[in-house]
């Protein structure tokens, strides 16, 4: 029976409750009473000086993406993006991948990475080479990484994982420094997620890929990834391993999109239900071509209109998340997203396994195409350019605001008195030390306008100085 305060993965992501909740949301999708009636429940409202939202049950969301009607569909799009100026404001963090092996044991029919690809070159970065990898995002801009490696117990045990997040916090270079080291590494057990949680890890991030159990065990023939359950408990162990800032995640195209969407609030609400805490980011990755990978094996692709309509019901339906989308989408596809709802991307990414290092982006150990291939430079111009503050700013993460309380503060709409002038300060770092004098000049006029726009008096005169700081060569200050 489906019940979202279970730990066992076949009740708290229940078969029967999905295939209801299709059932319903079809039943219901033309039914204008109801559909007035959930988004109005969604719309931001004022509780004394905060705007809070409500967020959306499962079912509530399927109802919404399965109307067609064209006017709902515009206030979909609409209430998205009100939501999410209400809690992120036009900040757009950003963050690079840092691919450390392709060594993999698994099975997986979607990757490249799988164990039965024998032509893919494997790499496994050293130590030196890891060093090699940062600096160089450091010379770019990054301040925060999300580090990736196949599944295989022995070259890529936890030992070498934890040697590299130490190895990747302890470089220091120019005016460089990674602050934050987010982990999307294979389900694995309490004990190892202590480990990650005592290497001082940011989020802790684990697609399921489908929520589709028959699918999954089809996709995953293989290796140990083949277990549904263990991987689709995952979360709940990291979070008793002291890990409270997880990541979600399907790769759309797998399984049918309204059964995937269905299994990923579940998972959302079941961890809300358990540990008071929903997931930290949501991240909507689509298969794209790679090695031996062709999207077209794969009968559930969605068009870009479907995909805008997902990101723009999850921001709606879990409005405190922060949404991810990769450089797997095009430069129109991620602009387009930016205001549904999407307040993270990637810039400047390489997904081969030390590609920073190299001059021309190598594709021999890529583990997908990369579609937006722009420098960080031009994103981060392109940010500015279309009225949003690129943002390095991890001061929540170690000021201690993750977890419960982070989503307190952000369920209250009391982040944006954080995070304005810490993305500001820290977008005024990167225009000091690596923009080019085009984006400067951009970058500079942006934060005049955006530093009139910090309530507080107090904090602004604090933020116009620390910025003046900032010109004068001194790094990382943070409310």
């Amino acid at each position: 029976m489906y019940d979202k305060k279970s730990l066992i993965a076949d009740e708290f992501i229940n078969h029967q409750e999905i295939l209801d909740t299709l059932k319903y949301a079809e039943e219901n999708k033309n039914n204008m009473e109801l559909i007035r009636q959930i988004l109005d429940k969604a719309k931001p409202k004022k509780k004394g000086k905060e705007t809070v939202c409500a967020g959306l049950t499962h079912r509530e969301a399927l109802v919404l993406l399965e109307c067609e009607i064209p006017e709902v569909l515009e206030e979909i799009k609409q209430l998205a993006e009100e939501i999410k100026l209400a809690y992120y404001g036009n900040r757009i963090v950003i963050f690079a991948p840092l691919y450390l092996s392709n060594y993999c044991v698994n099975g997986c029919v979607y990757c490249p990475y799988h164990a039965k690809n024998r032509h893919i070159p494997r790499k496994k970065l050293t130590q030196e080479e890891v060093k090699n990898e940062v600096i160089a995002l450091q010379d770019m801009g990054h301040k925060r990484l999300a580090i990736e490696a196949g599944e295989d117990p022995v070259n890529n045990p936890i030992e070498y994982i934890l040697d590299c997040i130490k190895t990747i916090y302890s470089i220091k270079h120019k005016n460089g420094a990674i602050r934050r080291v987010n982990v999307n590494i294979a389900a694995t057990t309490v004990e190892e997620y202590k480990m990650l949680a005592d290497a001082g890890i940011g989020t802790y991030i684990l697609f399921q890929e489908t929520y589709h159990k028959e699918s999954y065990l089809k996709l995953h023939p293989t290796g140990p990834k083949h277990d549904y359950n263990y991987h689709t408990e995952a979360m709940d162990r990291a979070m008793e391993g002291g890990i409270d800032d997880v990541g979600l995640g399907v790769l759309f195209g797998l399984e049918m999109y309204k059964y995937e969407l269905a299994g990923l609030l579940m998972h959302a609400e079941h961890l809300e239900a358990v540990h008071g805490v929903g997931p930290h980011t949501i991240s909507v990755p689509r298969v794209k071509k790679a090695d031996d990978i062709n999207p077209e094996d794969f009968d559930n692709g969605i068009s870009d209109e479907i995909f805008e309509k997902i990101c723009a019901i999850i921001r709606i339906a879990v409005p405190y998340t922060g949404m991810i989308i990769s450089t797997r989408e095009s430069q129109e596809v991620r602009e387009k997203v930016l205001r549904l709802g999407v307040s993270q991307i990637s810039g400047g990414s390489r997904t081969s396994v030390g590609g920073y290092g190299e001059e021309i982006r190598p594709t021999d150990t890529e583990q997908f195409d990369v579609s937006d291939q722009r420098t960080l430079d031009e994103v981060v111009k392109w940010l500015m350019e279309m009225g949003m503050i690129p943002s390095f700013c991890t001061a929540c993460y170690r000021a201690g605001r993750t977890g419960d309380r982070f989503m307190s503060i952000c369920n209250s709409g009391q982040i944006l008195n954080y995070c304005l002038p810490n993305a500001l300060m820290t977008l005024k770092e990167y225009l000091e030390d690596y923009a080019s004098e085009e984006t400067k000049q951009v970058g500079e006029k942006l934060i005049k306008q955006e530093m009139e726009k910090i309530p507080k008096k107090a904090v602004r005169e604090t933020a116009k100085n620390y910025l003046e700081k900032i010109e004068q060569g001194t790094r990382d200050f943070r409310f």
